[in-house]
């Protein structure tokens, strides 16, 4: 497995490649860096991404999961950019209930690049496990919303 890292307007990211496949995206420097065509790849579409000038990841991405969690990571990666979702919106395509539509948000190994900061609770922005937690949230999705 091959990982980078690079910091970004969230905080240091490092992401991981196994097989020609994107397998991870973490919060934080990881201890072995090694470039490859796809993690650089990877690094520009992250850069556009912060920018503004990418809405959508071109990725070949391999998440690991449970059936359910997978159903939902897809149901996210349908959240247009700068929109956001409820928990109820995604039980209603993906099953379950907001509570495990939550623990799989939880779960995402590709977050961004599977959008799991779009969903949000009725009453509130919800959960946020990544970065700085919700400040996290908040800036992701005030930035898609600037550049929508």
């Amino acid at each position: 497995m091959s990982q980078m890292s690079f910091h970004s307007p969230i905080g240091e990211l490092s992401i991981a490649e196994d097989n020609g496949f994107i397998v991870s995206v973490d919060w934080g420097w990881g201890s072995i860096q090694e470039e490859t065509p796809l993690l650089i790849k990877v690094k520009k579409q992250f850069d556009a991404y912060f920018d503004g000038q990418l809405k959508q990841f071109d990725l070949p991405v391999r998440p690991f999961g449970t059936n359910y969690q997978l159903k939902v990571w897809q149901a996210l990666q349908a959240i247009p950019y700068g929109e956001t979702r409820s928990y109820q919106d995604l039980v209603k395509i993906a099953g379950g209930s907001p509570r495990s539509i939550g623990g799989a948000n939880g779960a995402n190994p590709l977050p961004l690049i599977i959008p799991c900061h779009r969903v949000i609770g009725k009453n509130g922005l919800g959960g946020y496990s990544g970065g700085e937690g919700l400040e996290t949230k908040e800036y992701l999705l005030n930035m898609e919303h600037l550049f929508k």
